[in-house]
Parts: structure tokens; sequence; C-alpha cells
């Protein structure tokens, strides 16, 4: 018996909570199966759906959402399983997909993408592997955030407040909370603006 954090055959691979979240998914879940010598291939002992909401990222969806299903799932196919009654689902093989894993390399911001993409991105890759930008050529990753309004030139702030500072996108804007600077530890947006001295106009992004 195995457990994976998505509705097979939907989601094979090690990324499976990283991608729907990325691709705006509305919608994901677990799978308890009796495994195979293929990857996350095996029959279907039981499967649980769970909503994504729109301010999911990888770490709610994970601890507060999938984690405590995936353990009261695990209970309930012991049961059946001792009960005699657990069943062998086949997984629909044309309906299978598989993801790689979600690197660095996938978490780059393009600021021309629209604000949704961008947002999306940001909430699948928080925390690991922390979706990022680049301030005159120093890596910043991107945590906490929110849509919002954006105007202006793609990559450009385009507002400012004491707790946050807003970058232009695609039909929007990205309003920023909290952030890291390089390998350092996180930080809140009010001081990352005082000490780089972010202003209106400052461009991230190549």
């Amino acid at each position: 018996m195995c457990f994976h954090p998505s509705l097979l055959p939907l989601h094979r691979g090690p990324s499976s909570i990283n991608w729907p979240i990325i691709w705006g998914a509305k919608k994901t879940g677990l799978t308890i199966f009796w495994p195979d010598d293929g990857l996350d291939e095996g029959d279907i002992l039981l499967q649980k759906q769970i909503d994504i909401l729109p301010d999911d990222t990888l770490g709610t969806l994970y601890f507060d959402k999938i984690f405590p299903a995936g353990v009261s799932a695990t209970l309930e196919a012991i049961d059946l399983i001792r009960s005699g009654e657990a069943p062998k689902i086949p997984q629909d093989e044309t309906k299978a997909t598989y993801e790689s894993w979600c690197r660095r390399a996938n978490a780059e911001i393009d600021w021309s993408r629209s604000a949704t993409e961008v947002y999306n991105l940001i909430r699948g890759c928080n925390p690991q592997p922390g979706a990022w930008t680049t301030l005159d050529g120093e890596e910043v990753q991107i945590f906490d955030c929110e849509l919002t309004t954006g105007k202006g030139r793609f990559g450009r702030v385009c507002a400012i407040d004491d707790a946050s500072f807003t970058i232009n996108s695609g039909l929007g804007g990205i309003r920023i909370s909290r952030v890291r600077i390089g390998k350092s530890g996180k930080i809140n947006s009010a001081e990352f603006i005082r000490d780089k001295k972010i202003e209106l106009g400052r461009r991230f992004g190549t």
C-alpha cells in the first residue's frame, strides 16, 4: 500500500503538489494504491478530492489539507484491508500524466506573463523551490503575495506602501509582502524596501 498526493493517474511524479497550483487547478487530492513496478502505477484502493483555494500555497495545501487527509485515508485503507473489502481499481492509463521535479529553473518569474500566471507560480513554489527574480543581478525569492492591479512596464515597481511593494505584470500586478535575498533568511517587504532603497520604477528581472 502506498500514498501519493494527487488523484492518480494525474500528476505522477515527485512534484505532484507544485504543478497543479502552478497551472491554476482548482482541485487535487490524494491516492492510496497498490504499487506495482511502474512509477506511481498500480490499482487504486481509495482516493480523496481536495479543493485548491485561490490563496493556497504548496505549504498550506500539503500541511493543512493533504497531510491530515492522508492520515485519515491511510487509517480508512487499513480498515478496508483488514475487513477484506479493499478494492483494486485499475488506473486509467489514457488519463495518465507525469511531471518531473519542480526545480529552480522552473521557478524563474517572467514578468511579461499574466499576473495570474505569476501569482500561481509563486504560490506553487512557496516554500520550495521558491519562485525568484533578480534585482541588480542579485536573486530575490518571492513568497507571500497577492494579486492586485498594476500599471506601467513589466517587471517595474508600480506601488509601494508601509508593508509591501507591487511589481507590474501582464494584466495586473503582484503585491509582495515577504522575500528572501540570496541565501539569507526570509524578511518582510518593509525591511526589504528600506535596505534596498526600493522606489517606483525600480526594475526586477531581465
